[in-house]
């Protein structure tokens, strides 16, 4: 019976190097450093996760870099690790994406024999091969310029009848997504129409399995770099044969961001503040080091005088300056406080009509009418992100509390 073909390899995405972190300055200078630095790590977990597993390559979908002109830096650091993988006879495959596209590196360096970059935007293959027999097809493109708006997958055709592994690299995403900007915009049954074995996919930061067979997977990027990008990142893990497919997730984030809400309703002292905080942060420090963006939730109105006495920024001090000598420290980078409106059941019996009928126009109404002259206004447009659905959700609540919170104050009288 004769011996059955594998190959194994290491499936990542959306490394970011470079990526400058603006929005975390103000964390202390030692902290900062190892944020910078965050990328690279990971990058590193990369590498030296290929050559323990000893996999056969590595497939690199897409956005290396946080621009189109990465640093010498950060292009040497790759260079090396590439040099790393190369002695341990371990290929790269590289794509780039939207972030990283070719015509904007103006210097770009050269790397080791065992990386295939795909040059251009016209879909093609490169043959994987090991101790002479060729074992996989390899296929992809690159970004030339910041946006490519056509479907490439369907420009995807499976050749080399002879190989026994045929593996997509596609750095875009779904046509119906909104959360990231649609590039190389596909539908699924696009991905089914050739018999790949595995499709390899890029763009999309928050890893997700699309379908099972064949695999046809997001891996996420490989560290998170605000609070939108929460929990662990990493790469998927692959072994392919004949017969079957193994794939599974591997962590390789050196920091995680994490949201987390605590009612502190029934806090009615400071230090009692503080050490429900202390509490809350040590459950999170098994988990590696954490930037935590802090939601605190209250009903009471003395709380909102505390956050605007200053003296919640100082409980957080007390609670950084504990956790910071640790090793896997524990950070709040960003807080804020949402007042939670509690109508009495006697002002809800008085204006149960007009409460409800409050709480169902907000929860039917769309806020994208009431926004849309600011998104077209030709300076601002310029600097306004895309809100997701889920930020859509939480500027509907905070109108919805506020509103409450004016109802109340001047009484409860919905009239």
């Amino acid at each position: 019976m004769p011996e059955q073909k594998q190959i194994s390899f290491l499936h990542a995405a959306d490394l970011h190097l470079d990526t400058p972190f603006k929005g975390l300055a103000r964390v202390p200078e030692a902290i900062f450093k190892e944020i910078q630095e965050s990328t690279f790590m990971a990058l590193n977990r990369l590498v030296e996760t290929a050559i323990d597993k000893q996999v056969d390559l590595i497939l690199l979908v897409g956005d290396l870099f946080d621009n189109e002109r990465p640093s010498l830096k950060a292009q040497i650091k790759l260079r090396d690790l590439f040099v790393k993988l190369n002695h341990h006879h371990i290929s790269v495959f590289i794509s780039y994406g939207n972030h990283d596209y070719i015509n904007g590196n103006r210097y770009p360096i050269t790397y080791p024999d065992n990386v295939f970059i795909f040059p251009d935007e016209t879909v093609r293959s490169f043959i994987y091969e090991k101790d002479g027999e060729k074992l996989a097809a390899i296929y992809g493109f690159s970004y030339e310029n910041q946006a490519v708006l056509t479907n490439k997958a369907q420009e995807f055709v499976i050749h080399h009848n002879d190989v026994p592994f045929h593996i997509a690299m596609l750095h875009g995403s779904l046509h119906r997504n909104t959360e990231h900007d649609t590039y190389a915009p596909f539908a699924l049954a696009d991905l089914k129409q050739q018999p790949f074995d595995y499709w390899a996919l890029g763009h999309i930061h928050q890893r997700e399995t699309l379908a099972e067979n064949p695999p046809i997977i997001y891996p996420g990027n490989t560290q998170g770099r605000h609070r939108k990008e929460a929990g662990e990142k990493g790469c998927y893990y692959t072994e392919l044969t004949q017969t079957g497919i193994q794939s599974s997730f591997i962590p390789l984030q050196s920091i995680q961001f994490h949201t987390v809400t605590l009612d502190i309703s029934s806090c009615k002292q400071a230090e009692q503040l503080t050490s429900v905080i202390e509490n809350t942060v040590t459950d999170k420090r098994n988990k590696g080091r954490q930037l935590i963006s802090l939601v605190l939730t209250s009903s009471s109105q003395e709380h909102q005088k505390w956050e605007t006495d200053g003296i919640i920024s100082d409980c957080l001090e007390l609670v950084n300056e504990s956790f910071l000598q640790q090793v896997n420290w524990v950070y709040i980078y960003q807080h804020q406080l949402e007042q939670v409106v509690k109508p009495s059941e006697e002002m809800l019996a008085q204006g149960e009509h007009f409460f409800g009928e409050l709480v169902r126009h907000a929860e039917n109404t769309s806020i994208k009418p009431f926004i849309s002259e600011l998104y077209q206004h030709r300076q601002a447009r310029k600097y306004l992100p895309h809100l997701a659905n889920d930020e859509e959700e939480l500027i509907k609540q905070k109108a919805q509390q506020y509103l409450l919170q004016e109802l109340l104050n001047q009484g409860g009288d919905p009239s």
